[in-house]
């Protein structure tokens, strides 16, 4: 027996199970077409082999399953834990790479799987396509014992985080961190350290994280991304985001330093 991760253009499959969550099986995935030969090979998750494999937009999808959005994908995380929802990320992040590279960007031919590796190969020129990654900085800029949490314009629930942006064409990520936090709040920061990564594959993000320290300016927010930002002391937080992104791991890093001074 198999776990299934099927993809509809508007999030997971996910079946309903009393008042959790559970994986698809091999029945689920049989009634919406989905064979191992044409699936994508996501390892094994408790011992199961694991699959990926998108489904169309018009597929019939009737209770217990359901269709989980981006939001809804936290359940994940909180009723079959941390590898599932890493595997219904990678699931997300090859089903839409496959599904925007069926031809070839250099000559037009309809692409194929390459058999030796993870790549769309083209059978006329050749040409290989990789699953796409894009590198995002993170950044908990600290001033004293205060950190600077902002709320952004697409933010899907009120919460506050620690600000992030994609990573330009010739930039090192240390210039990116000071580039976006320039651009979106107006200041300046120095002693800028790495603190880990994640891959956040809604679609194809990699979630580069970075802790600094306010060098000068006052906060002068870019309104067509940030709603607000403040400086907030550790007693004092705002909604914050849960504790399954790094962001969450960077603001509460912050908090256990400051409780250490204290």
């Amino acid at each position: 027996m198999a776990v299934w991760f099927l993809v509809h253009p508007q999030g997971l499959v996910l079946r309903r199970d009393g008042d959790r969550l559970a994986l698809l099986t091999d029945d689920d995935a049989e009634r919406f077409g989905a064979r191992e030969r044409d699936a994508h090979d996501l390892g094994t998750l408790d011992g199961k082999p694991a699959f990926a494999a998108a489904i169309d937009e018009g597929a019939a999808v009737a209770e217990p399953l359901f269709i989980a959005g981006p939001l809804e994908m936290r359940g994940i995380y909180r009723d079959l834990g941390e590898e599932a929802f890493r595997l219904g990320g990678v699931a997300n992040q090859l089903v839409h790479w496959a599904q925007t590279h069926k031809f070839c960007g250099r000559c037009a031919t309809p692409t194929e799987r390459a058999a030796e590796e993870r790549a769309m190969r083209c059978p006329s020129c050749g040409l290989l396509a990789y699953p796409r990654i894009s590198p995002a900085v993170i950044v908990l800029v600290r001033r004293g014992d205060e950190a600077l949490l902002a709320r952004g314009v697409r933010f899907p629930l009120p919460f506050y985080s620690t600000l992030a942006g994609f990573v330009e064409v010739g930039e090192t990520l240390e210039d990116t961190v000071m580039r976006e936090i320039r651009e979106e709040v107006g200041i300046d920061v120095h002693r800028i350290r790495y603190v880990g990564s994640q891959p956040w594959p809604f679609p194809h993000s990699l979630m580069i994280a970075f802790s600094a320290e306010w060098k000068s300016g006052e906060i002068a927010i870019d309104a067509r991304e940030i709603v607000d930002a403040q400086w907030f002391r550790a007693g004092a937080l705002p909604q914050i985001p849960p504790r399954l992104s790094i962001a969450r791991r960077l603001i509460d890093a912050w908090l256990e330093d400051v409780e250490k001074r204290s």
